[in-house]
C-alpha cells in the first residue's frame, strides 16, 4: 500500500475535530488502511468540511462526474463522508474521526477494528486538557436534578432540545458496541444514541438507526437516566446528535476520567453539593457517579474538580441530601453555537485548520 498516501490522510484527519494524532505503534495507520481504499483516501484529501454535490467535486478536482458520484456514494455508505439529501439533491462533506467516521462504523465494527481503536485510545488518542482541545460532547444535567429557581437555558435541557426536533433517529451506542466486542464495558442499555435532522437521515439511509417520535425519544432519556447514563449532546447550542454515556465505555468520559480535574474541561454550569446533616452515607451515589467524584467519609463528599454536573447522584439520593448548584457567573460557559463554530473554535485551540492541507498550501 501507498504509505505516504495514508500518512497524508492521517495528517488531514488530524486537522479536524479533536484530531487524529500519530502514535509510536502506528496503529492509527492500520485503522485508516482498514477503512479507506487508496482511491477513497485520495478523494478524501480533496474534500472539505463544506457540503458539495458530486458535479461540484468532479469539476473542482478534474475527475469524471459519474465515477466521482459513485465513489462519494460508496464512501458515505462506509461512514467515511457525511451525506445530505435535500429533495433531489445530494451533497457530501468530509468528517473527522470523532465525532464522525468512528461513530459511523456501527455496521462494520468487528473484533479486529475494536482492538485497533482500543489500542489507539490507550496510546493517548483523546486529550481534553484545557487550552489543548475541546471535548466534542457536553454534559447536560438530569432535568429533575435542577432546582426550579435556577435559570436554565433550553440548550442545557435534554428534553427541551428533543422537543425542538421534528426528525429523530435512534441508534446503538458505538462505544458500547466496540467495548462489547472486546468482552469489556457494561450491561447498560445500548440503543440510546439520538440523531436529529439530516444526521438522522444519514443514520437511517445507511441502516445504522431507525426513525422514532419525540415521545419515544423522551422515553429513551427516561430509560437512560434510570440506568445511570450521562446525557451528552454534541457540544453546541443546536446539536445534531445526543449520546447517553457511561464511564465504562464512552471514549469521551474515559478520557475525562484520566484527567485530575475533568470539571475544568466540560461545558456545564452545575456541580453537586452534599448536605452532610441529611446524608446517611448509604453509598447509593457512588455507583451513579461516572467520574469517581464522590467519596464516603462521615457523609458523602463531592470532589468538585471531578464533578461534571450530570445530576445522576441527585435523582436517586433517598434523603435528598445532594443538590446541584450553579457555578459562579465567571465559571459558566456557553457552548459553541453550531457544528461549524465548534470545528472553528477547536481548530483555533489546537492550532490546526478547518481547510484541507492541499487547499491551505495554495
Amino acid at each position: 500500500m501507498n504509505e505516504a498516501l495514508y500518512q497524508k490522510l492521517r495528517e488531514q484527519l488530524d486537522q479536524y475535530s479533536i484530531g487524529f494524532p500519530a502514535t509510536a505503534s502506528g496503529v492509527e495507520i492500520k485503522i485508516l488502511k482498514r477503512l479507506f481504499t487508496e482511491e477513497e483516501a485520495q478523494l478524501y484529501l480533496e474534500m472539505s468540511l463544506l457540503l458539495e454535490g458530486p458535479q461540484e467535486v468532479a469539476a473542482r478536482t478534474g475527475r469524471d462526474p459519474g465515477q466521482t458520484a459513485e465513489i462519494l456514494q460508496t464512501m458515505a455508505q462506509k461512514g467515511l463522508l457525511f451525506r445530505q439529501r435535500k429533495q433531489d439533491r445530494v451533497k457530501y462533506a468530509a468528517v473527522g474521526f470523532v465525532i464522525g467516521s468512528y461513530e459511523f462504523q456501527l455496521k462494520s465494527m468487528d473484533r479486529e477494528l475494536a482492538e485497533m481503536v482500543e489500542a489507539y485510545f490507550e496510546e493517548g488518542f483523546m486529550d481534553f486538557t484545557p487550552g489543548k482541545n475541546i471535548p466534542p460532547l457536553r454534559t447536560i444535567p438530569v432535568q429533575r436534578s435542577i432546582q426550579v429557581s435556577h435559570p436554565v437555558a433550553p440548550y442545557a435541557q435534554a428534553r427541551e432540545i428533543v422537543k425542538t426536533k421534528d426528525k429523530i433517529a435512534l441508534a446503538d451506542c458505538i462505544c458500547r458496541v466496540q467495548q462489547g466486542l472486546l468482552g469489556k464495558g457494561c450491561d447498560k442499555p445500548r440503543e440510546v444514541c439520538l440523531s436529529f435532522g439530516s444526521h438522522a437521515d444519514y443514520y437511517v439511509e445507511n441502516k445504522l438507526g431507525r426513525y422514532i417520535t419525540q415521545e419515544e425519544a423522551l422515553a429513551v432519556l427516561d430509560q437512560s437516566e434510570a440506568a445511570g447514563l450521562v446525557n451528552q449532546p454534541a457540544n453546541m447550542i443546536n446539536p445534531g446528535g445526543m449520546c447517553n454515556c457511561c464511564g465504562d465505555c464512552c471514549g469521551v468520559l474515559r478520557a475525562l476520567n484520566k484527567m485530575p480535574n475533568p470539571a475544568e474541561a466540560v461545558f456545564n454550569d452545575f456541580f453537586a453539593q452534599v448536605d452532610a446533616e441529611l446524608c446517611t452515607a448509604c453509598e447509593m451515589c457512588l455507583e451513579r457517579c461516572q467520574m469517581g467524584a464522590i467519596t464516603i467519609e462521615a457523609s458523602a463528599v463531592v470532589n468538585t474538580d471531578r464533578c461534571i454536573g450530570c445530576g445522576l447522584c441527585v435523582t436517586t439520593c433517598p434523603t435528598e441530601a445532594i443538590a446541584l448548584r450553579i457555578k459562579s457567573e465567571a465559571q459558566r460557559s456557553a457552548p459553541p453555537t453550531s457544528g461549524r463554530d465548534l470545528m472553528t473554535k477547536t481548530a483555533q485551540v489546537r492550532g490546526t485548520s478547518v481547510f484541507p492541507l492541499s487547499m491551505s498550501a495554495k
